[in-house]
């Protein structure tokens, strides 16, 4: 009897352990695919609607966020110093919190972020991710638009700026 519950053991961690496998090689697959980027409009926090045409034309840094993500919040101070850096350049960085406009708003006065940050909440948001290759649901995930409006780079976790540098200075 010992013996069939190792062997069912064994089999369901073998099978898990391949269906982690396959899901992570899909992503992996997906992220050297160009995209063309969905429209997606949501609100900031101060109520304006912002819809992705906005920025039509400029290179495009999307972050998926959250206030309660501490890999979020480590990496946004470096996304703030390259908005800075390449905001005359045509790049524009935007937040997308997947979080309540509540939170978004203290933050926000906080940090005095140099960016939009919009409020998509927890589903719609993470409905855009993952239709943008987030096929993890996890955060913080990153994606790169180039002026053409083709996602180029995807990222899931926390992203360094040299790394994002990497990615954005050959586009301009």
């Amino acid at each position: 009897m010992m013996r069939t519950a190792q062997w069912v053991v064994i089999i369901g961690l073998l099978a898990l352990t391949t269906g982690m496998g396959v899901r992570m090689y899909t992503q992996w697959q997906l992220e050297k695919q160009p995209q063309m980027l969905s429209e997606f409009s949501f609100l900031d926090g101060a109520s304006t609607f912002h819809s992705s045409n906005e920025w039509k034309g400029k290179i495009l840094v999307i972050n998926f966020w959250a206030t309660w993500c501490p890999s979020c919040l480590k990496e946004m101070p470096s996304f703030m110093v390259l908005q800075s850096k390449y905001g005359n350049e045509k790049v524009q960085f935007i937040g997308i919190a997947l979080d309540d406009v509540a939170a978004v708003k203290v933050f926000q006065e906080k940090t005095g972020v140099n960016y939009p940050l919009l409020i998509a909440g927890d589903w719609a948001g993470f409905a855009l991710a993952k239709k943008l290759g987030n096929i993890m649901s996890a955060i913080p995930y990153t994606v790169v638009v180039n002026s053409a409006g083709m996602i180029i780079y995807r990222h899931m976790g926390e992203l360094s700026a040299n790394e994002l540098n990497s990615v954005v200075e050959p586009l301009l």
